[in-house]
Order: C-alpha cells, then sequence, then structure tokens
C-alpha cells in the first residue's frame, strides 16, 4: 500500500476526514491478508485449476509495480534530498537486517535448500509498499517510509540479486545476470512508466487512485494462488514449519528495524516507519523470482510472508497508537496537569508520558495502493 500527500497532515485527528482515512487504510490492511488467505486456500484446494499460471507471475507482478509507480510522485523523493542520512540507514537497514535475519532463521530451522533459499531471497528482496499505509496507522514517519520503499526498489536490481547468491548460493545454484534481467523488467520498468504515464496524465491517474489498492490486491492474491498450486502437494508436511520461520523472519525484522530507527537518534516517529520498512517486504517479487528461478515450493516462504507480514505490521501498528492514546491520556489526567491541587501545592510533575506524547507526529493522508 502506499500513502498520499505524505507532507501534509489533516487538521485534526478528530476530524471527519481524517476518521474516514483511518477507517479506509484500517478496511485495507485488515482485508488485504484476508483476501490473500482465501486465494492461497483456493490454490491448496484446487491446485489443477492453475496448472501453468506460473508463466504469467512475472506479468501479474508488473501489474502491480506499475500500479505503484501511478501512486508516485516527485513529492515523494524529496526526503531523500533533505533527509540522506535517515534513507541512508533505512535503505541499509533492510538490505542487512533482513537478507541476514533469513539466512540466520534458515539455518537455525534447518529448512530444506528450496525454503532455505526461497525464505533468504525474500529477506533480499526490497520493501514492501504495504509498510507505508502501517507507517500511517502508527502515526510514524509516512514521508521516510516511501521514500525508503522507493529507493529500495529502485535498487533491487543491483542488491537483491548478488546478496541472493551470497548468502543462498550454499543451498541452490544462483544466476545472477537472470535474476538481474527480470528484476528489471518486472518491477524497475514498470514502476518507471507507471511514474511517466502519472507524470503525463496526472489528472486522469488522480481519478483511478482509488482503484488501485484493488487492483493491486487482487492481482496479488492471484499470484499468491498461483504460487500455493505450485507447492500443494508439499505444503501439508512443510507449512507449520514455514510459518515458523516466516513468523520469526518478520518478528525480529520489526523489532531491529524499531531499535535501528531509535539508536540512531532519529525519534520514534522514524523509529516507527524503520520498524515496517525493514520487516515488510515486497513479498511479491520474491514469489516471482523464486518461483523462476528455483521452484514453486521455494516460494512457499513468500507467499505465507505476503499474508503474514500485514497481519503482523497491522497489530504492530494497532499497539502504537494505543501507546499513544495512553500516554496522551495520562498528560491530560488531573494529576498529570495539576488540576484540583491546593494552590500552595507548587507546580504539577508533568512525568514521562508527557515527553512520550511529544513524540507522535501527525498522521499523513491515507493509502493509495497495496503490495
Amino acid at each position: 500500500m502506499r500513502t498520499g500527500q505524505q507532507n501534509t497532515p489533516p487538521a485534526s485527528d478528530n476530524s471527519p476526514d481524517a476518521a474516514a482515512e483511518q477507517r479506509g487504510a484500517r478496511r485495507a490492511v485488515t482485508l488485504f491478508p484476508l483476501l490473500v488467505l482465501l486465494a492461497g486456500a483456493l490454490g491448496l484446494l484446487s491446485p489443477g485449476s492453475f496448472t501453468g499460471g506460473a508463466e504469467a507471475v512475472p506479468y501479474l507482478l508488473g501489474v502491480v509495480m506499475f500500479c505503484m509507480g501511478l501512486t508516485m510522485t516527485m513529492p515523494d523523493f524529496r526526503s531523500v534530498v533533505r533527509r540522506p542520512w535517515a534513507v541512508a540507514l533505512g535503505l541499509a537497514a533492510q538490505y542487512l537486517v533482513m537478507p541476514g535475519l533469513g539466512w540466520l532463521v534458515a539455518q537455525g530451522l534447518g529448512l530444506s535448500p528450496q525454503l532455505a533459499a526461497g525464505l533468504i531471497l525474500v529477506g533480499c528482496s526490497p520493501g514492501g509498499t504495504a509498510s507505508n499505509v502501517v507507517t500511517y496507522l502508527a502515526r510514524g514517519d509516512v514521508a521516510l517510509s516511501v521514500s525508503v520503499t522507493s529507493v529500495s526498489t529502485f535498487v533491487a536490481p543491483l542488491l537483491t540479486p548478488p546478496l541472493t547468491l551470497f548468502l543462498a548460493g550454499e543451498f541452490l545454484p544462483v544466476d545472477t545476470g537472470s535474476m538481474v534481467g527480470d528484476i528489471v523488467k518486472t518491477v524497475l520498468l514498470p514502476v518507471l512508466g507507471g511514474l511517466l504515464v502519472r507524470l503525463l496524465a496526472g489528472r486522469a491517474v488522480e481519478r483511478a487512485l482509488p482503484a488501485l489498492p484493488w487492483l493491486s490486491t487482487a492481482t496479488i492474491a492471484v499470484i499468491v494462488t498461483i504460487v500455493v498450486a505450485g507447492s500443494a502437494g508439499t505444503i501439508k508436511s512443510a507449512a507449520a514449519l514455514v510459518f515458523l520461520a516466516v513468523v520469526l523472519h518478520n518478528g525480529l525484522g520489526l523489532a531491529l528495524g524499531y531499535a535501528v530507527g531509535r539508536l540512531s537518534r532519529l525519534g520514534e516517529p522514524a523509529g516507527r516507519a524503520l520498524a515496517f520498512e525493514v520487516g515488510m517486504q515486497n513479498s511479491g517479487l520474491a514469489a516471482s523470482l523464486a518461483a523462476a528461478h528455483f521452484s514453486p515450493l521455494a516460494a512457499l516462504p513468500a507467499a505465507v510472508f505476503s499474508v503474514w507480514h500485514n497481519v503482523s505490521g497491522a497489530l504492530a501498528a494497532a499497539w502504537f497508537a494505543h501507546r499513544d492514546r495512553s500516554a496522551t491520556a495520562r498528560s491530560t489526567s488531573p494529576e498529570s496537569t495539576g488540576a484540583g491541587r491546593p494552590a500552595d501545592s507548587g507546580p504539577a510533575d508533568p512525568g514521562p508520558a508527557a515527553a512520550d506524547g511529544a513524540d507522535g507526529p501527525e498522521p499523513a493522508a491515507g493509502p493509495r495502493t497495496a503490495d
């Protein structure tokens, strides 16, 4: 998913527009994993119906990335110029933390070569655009989130193949040259095409923006159906282990991404943005590359990740929002403000909650497209 008008927050969290945006974002984050889960169940129950569908996966991914390009505007890249250190840090964390975690989890759980390579490929992929709307829901730094997602997508042809070779080469052969070509064709060119169309036909694209999230979501659901159908025969025996691997990979990525942002003193909003940028991956790209270069079974971790990272991201965003509300309630309570205290009792102690409440940014505008 993407968010629009990242640098223009709504006037008030209690305004009707802000409430509508929050409801729309929550609906998208809730319905997307449910739809993908249903798509996976369809592929598992009727795998024969999707025989030969793997050939369509790269083209379907191109549709998703074209939609991503349509939602981009030049202001999305302002953070790269204004805060190059923060964007560079997010990019480094994206391509160091998740690939390393993928290798560690695969080794620790003793995954088969196919599953290990698939999980590592998920980690070596760029950030998923669903991170943008989850950052919005968590009251994080949406402009930073969009910038890191965009930059990590554009550099994917340069970083994803060599990282996959370095970490997954011990499990399966990796043709980096062919992988670079596939990423350029299915990711870079469609994104650039969408961005160009947005620049040339901005008004027409603006009218189509509400439909883009659902087009992207439906396309990713078809990708998941095809991937699951291709490995339906082995899913039952490997499903529990793959789910555990994905939960560990994603959960550790969220935690370490948040830690990188906070330890770098970028502030609480940026820490939340980096948590989701690091922990949420472009699983559609990972599934496409795994099916094309390894096997349908290797694409299984990406299919599971596609569902789970949206669930975990929504839960983490809800926890952050709840923490902000609790901090605000404590800072405005009579005990905190000094209301009702005797005149000679001295000034009220603002307490730590008041300081914590100052960290939360106003959310930017709502979601635009889906990963």
